[in-house]
């Protein structure tokens, strides 16, 4: 059985692994906690729309210059 101690490279092989599964847990806490105490903000402000209806019965017009 090899002495652990010599195997420097397995060592700094799970010290890299720790390290980013720490940042990767910070970086996920800290957007959690950002998500939660902003307000809720609207992408486009709502404004109020117009609609315009043009009624056309069978007998006008513009509907028999369309057909």
């Amino acid at each position: 059985m090899s002495d652990w101690t010599n195997l420097w490279y397995v060592w700094l092989i799970l010290l890299a692994v720790f390290l980013l599964l720490l940042c990767g847990v910070s970086a996920s806490c800290i957007k959690f906690c950002c998500r939660k105490k902003r307000l809720p903000v609207e992408p486009f402000p709502r404004h109020p729309c117009d609609l315009a209806a043009i009624g056309i019965d069978s007998d006008s017009t513009a509907h028999s210059t369309v057909t």
